[in-house]
């Protein structure tokens, strides 16, 4: 039976997955409680491998550098998540990666790396961000659940990075759904192409 695959993505109510100012949001847009911080260390607990294409990745390092201050990539979960195996999606990237964990680079278009991870993989398979690679292996009918959760905020001024501009049309069924610290929606979806 083929491995799982669940596209993880934090959003603002209006769509972003990050925003443009200079301002003091950050990547939890200031919203993450003890819940949420709590649920996602769970979720990253589980025996699983983690899919990024090559701009997440970059990113990842990029917030990983100490030098960089960010104070919220010190989160027990992203700690874990960086452990955890890791498949980086890239046609320009060679490894060794600058990674903390096992990192490996698969050449290739997503849509196949993926499919054959899906195969030989045995244990679960999770991408948290990448939102171009993510829409396009929904589009090839790759994901199996798409995780969004939603933090209280606007960012229609200065939100970038629209999540799902550009996606195919899809039904979603809720198959999860949690609030957490009284103010963040985390809803599970399984995508059906529509039509």
């Amino acid at each position: 039976m083929p491995a799982s695959y669940t596209f993880d993505v934090f959003s603002s109510l209006d769509g972003f997955g990050s925003y443009g100012g200079d301002g003091d949001w950050g990547g939890y847009w200031g919203k993450q409680g003890p819940e949420l911080l709590e649920h996602r260390l769970a979720q990253y607990g589980a025996e699983q491998r983690m899919v990024f294409g090559a701009n997440t990745y970059r990113e990842f390092v990029r917030l990983l550098d100490p030098a960089t201050g960010v104070e919220e990539v010190g989160d027990p979960w992203v700690t874990r998540m960086t452990r955890l195996p890791a498949t980086v999606v890239s046609t320009t990237l060679r490894d060794p990666l600058d990674w903390p964990g096992d990192a490996r680079v698969a050449h290739g278009d997503a849509v196949d790396v993926v499919a054959r991870l899906k195969e030989e993989s045995p244990v679960p398979l999770r991408s948290h961000g990448s939102p171009a690679m993510n829409r396009a292996l929904m589009a090839a009918g790759l994901v199996d659940r798409v995780q969004v959760t939603i933090f209280p905020v606007l960012t229609g001024q200065s939100g970038t990075a629209p999540v799902f501009r550009g996606a195919a049309d899809f039904d979603l069924e809720l198959i999860d759904h949690r609030t957490l610290d009284g103010r963040i929606q985390e809803l599970v979806y399984r995508p059906t192409r529509h039509g």
